[in-house]
């Protein structure tokens, strides 16, 4: 397993998620500042650059930064580790399902619009970064059935 994701391939699928998730909309603050300091970091600091949060309980380290959407501050970029231990994978992460209220509650329709929103959101962002080749976990499935189905075929 490599150490950690190439930063110009983390560099790349912040790119895709920001042109997916805002086209042409104003950023909000706090993600151009997250943009700005991922953009200053050098390769050689790129993940202690304080956009990042990380979650050392996971082994290997799981990386992730806040960018949000339009209608969601809170949905992520997140590097995971690929099943198989060979490199990482990107996600859209909604960081949204832990919180919905109850179904009887007066928020729970509005809540789940939003969720429907966001679910939508990281489904393109995801289909944008297959477009540009980078590597999420429906790539690697497509990926890996295609190997097994030449495997199976020799």
């Amino acid at each position: 397993m490599p150490d950690k994701p190439d930063p110009s391939d983390v560099r790349r699928a912040v790119k895709t998620y920001i042109r997916s998730a805002y086209g042409d909309l104003p950023l909000p603050t706090a993600v151009a500042r997250r943009l700005d300091q991922i953009a200053q970091a050098s390769d050689e600091s790129f993940y202690s650059c304080p956009a990042f949060e990380t979650d050392k309980n996971h082994t290997p380290t799981r990386y992730s930064v806040r960018l949000g959407n339009p209608r969601y501050p809170h949905m992520k970029l997140v590097v995971d580790p690929s099943p198989d231990g060979k490199g990482y994978l990107f996600r859209a992460d909604c960081h949204d399902r832990h919180c919905c209220p109850k179904p009887d509650s007066r928020e729970y329709e509005a809540f789940r619009q939003l969720m429907e929103h966001n679910q939508a959101c990281a489904q393109g962002i995801e289909a944008d970064w297959a477009k540009d080749g980078t590597a999420t976990l429906k790539t690697y499935l497509r990926d890996d059935l295609a190997r097994r189905m030449v495997a199976k075929a020799d």
